[in-house]
């Protein structure tokens, strides 16, 4: 630990600051890109798990099943190199807004799919009774109602995929966590490893613990809500 305290380590970090400022840039392009992807994934396949028709059904929990049975990082190689080797390759940066698109679409899939069955049946029987089809139902009806329950854990995935950019390293990647890599292997830049990662890790901290944050309050505040519901029937049994 003795790096992380040595004032020339610190220096050489502060001379080539720009690295770290490329490679956080390049993460928080590379999460927002992959967020709306997996957004637009669970949505559509979340609606899918619980649409009443089979085949969408099973197409659906083909998707999740195949990507949340296989490792990120497997998924990130096979998908560069398959491409890479064919000739077709797309760039780094792209293959990961891909793979940690679909990645974490599978994830808030199954988000949004827990959100949705979580409504009580006689709101969907209510939906139906007034005509509503299955897209004006989860619109107006559905999904208005499971936005509180799908957020916070949402709000996890979002967490977990920031921090997934990392894995862009195993395909030599321009993120953070690979441009920090380079910069403690560098001919000229190599050495302070402990300063580097230190820096790093605060990078990842300012992005993540605030999300992480948001996503505790507002499950606490589910909770309390719920609490408070329940508890207003024995209220009014009482004061009867």
């Amino acid at each position: 630990m003795s790096g992380l305290f040595s004032i020339d380590a610190w220096e050489k970090v502060w001379v080539f600051k720009e690295t770290f400022v490329i490679g956080f840039l390049n993460t928080i392009t590379l999460a927002f890109f992959a967020l709306i992807l997996s957004l637009i994934l669970g949505i559509l396949f979340g609606l899918m798990a619980t649409s009443e028709k089979k085949g969408l059904m099973i197409l659906g929990r083909i998707y999740v099943e195949i990507i949340q049975n296989t490792p990120l990082i497997l998924q990130l190689s096979f998908l560069y190199y398959a491409l890479a080797f064919s000739g077709n390759s797309i760039g780094i940066i792209p293959t990961g807004i891909i793979t940690l698109g679909f990645y974490h679409g599978a994830y808030m899939a199954e988000v949004v799919r827990a959100g949705i069955e979580s409504i009580p049946t006689g709101q969907f029987e209510a939906a139906h009774s007034q005509g509503f089809d299955y897209i004006g139902k989860m619109y107006y009806i559905i999904l208005p109602q499971s936005i509180k329950i799908i957020l916070p854990p949402m709000v996890n995935q979002i967490v977990n995929l920031i921090k997934n950019t990392s894995c862009l390293y195993i395909i030599g990647g321009s993120d953070l966590i690979s441009l920090t890599y380079s910069f403690v292997t560098g001919a000229s830049t190599g050495g302070a490893y402990a300063p580097a990662y230190f820096l790093t890790g605060i990078l990842f901290f300012i992005i993540c613990y605030p999300l992480s944050s948001i996503a505790s309050v507002w499950e606490n505040s589910l909770k309390m809500r719920d609490q408070k519901t329940m508890d207003l029937p024995a209220e009014g049994t009482v004061n009867g």
